[in-house]
């Protein structure tokens, strides 16, 4: 008994060391990731005009960037551009997705693979000045032809093109995952009922990655607010993202205003985030507790399948005194007889 609660205590013992361990490199990265923030918040309400000397609490830089006509802009234009190109995204990338899971091999797979996660692994400068390489030859094709009507300036088309070029490749990693585990079991035998491709599409698989799909609309839609690089090479000149506006402003010096603006940012997409969190979570609670219902009144259906019932267990009893009662006349018969 001693030796065997020696060991019971020594793993005890490191199992709680290597508990404080990961709680301790959890609170390192947290705080790695979070104070910063913290401390930006905390500034955005500060007084003072110098964004490092505090000189007490203030929200007059709140008000002051709900006047800023500049920002407003840039930021409408930023927001419009990251939900049509996310959606662009999404029909993109799921439509390769759905190419690369449901159909293993074909000619020119390889290829068509490398092609849809090149912009993810490529350089962001790279894609830009590809984009307007190839937007420029556009231009000059259509400049001498019949379709010059067609022709276009570097605006919002150019930055929504590059926007969904870059975030099309991440969709489709996202959704092409979550198809990857599927079982296609339903599918096959949607398919053995009749049931055409695109039905079957429509019907079971979309709403199985459906939280594939919102999650790579989220993910697209931060990356397009995010970029910097690919916009700077597409947008015109009064065409002006929100992120090109912060760093042309922290340039020349940081504006208690873009405090305020991340806070702003901060707020939204961490209360996104978390609602996106609850649902996707309530909706997989949910699931595992129907499943469970499910399995729990299969296994009842069998055990009651298995036990007779009490109808035929009377019946039988019934049938075996019967039988004990046609066979004990003959006894008695014979006994008679014998008198």
């Amino acid at each position: 008994m001693k030796p065997n609660s020696w060991k019971e205590r020594a793993v005890a013992r490191k199992s709680a060391s290597s508990t404080w361990f990961l709680r301790i490199c959890l609170f390192l990265g947290l705080a790695f990731l979070y104070i910063p923030l913290l401390v930006l918040v905390v500034y955005s309400f500060n007084r003072s005009e110098l964004v490092t000397v505090w000189g007490g609490f203030s929200t007059k830089w709140y008000g002051a960037l709900l006047n800023n006509s500049e920002i407003l802009e840039a930021t409408w234009l930023s927001i419009r551009i990251a939900l049509i190109s996310s959606a662009a995204a999404v029909v993109l990338g799921t439509m390769a997705a759905y190419a690369l899971a449901r159909i293993k091999r074909f000619r020119g797979s390889t290829l068509f693979t490398g092609m849809v996660s090149a912009p993810m692994v490529m350089p962001d400068i790279i894609t830009g000045i590809s984009l307007v390489m190839l937007i420029l030859q556009v231009q000059a094709l259509l400049r001498g032809s019949s379709l010059s009507w067609l022709q276009f300036e570097r605006g919002w088309f150019t930055i929504w093109l590059g926007h969904t070029t870059l975030c099309m490749a991440y969709v489709t990693v996202v959704i092409r995952t979550r198809l990857g585990e599927l079982d296609q079991s339903l599918e096959e035998a949607a398919q053995d009922l009749g049931a055409k491709p695109w039905k079957v599409f429509w019907v079971i698989t979309l709403p199985l990655i459906a939280p594939a799909i919102a999650s790579g609309f989220l993910l697209a839609m931060t990356l397009s607010m995010d970029d910097l690089v690919i916009t700077s090479f597409l947008s015109g000149p009064n065409y002006t993202t929100l992120p090109q506006l912060i760093f042309a402003k922290v340039k020349r010096g940081v504006n208690p205003q873009m405090n305020v603006l991340a806070t702003f940012l901060i707020t939204i997409i961490g209360t996104l985030v978390i609602t996106g969190n609850y649902l996707m979570m309530r909706r997989v609670n949910k699931r595992d507790r129907e499943a469970a219902l499910a399995y729990k009144q299969a296994q009842e259906a069998a055990a009651a399948a298995a036990t007779p019932p009490p109808s035929a267990l009377i019946e039988a009893e019934e049938a075996a005194q019967e039988a004990d009662g046609h066979a004990e006349e003959p006894a008695a018969t014979d006994e008679v007889s014998e008198d």
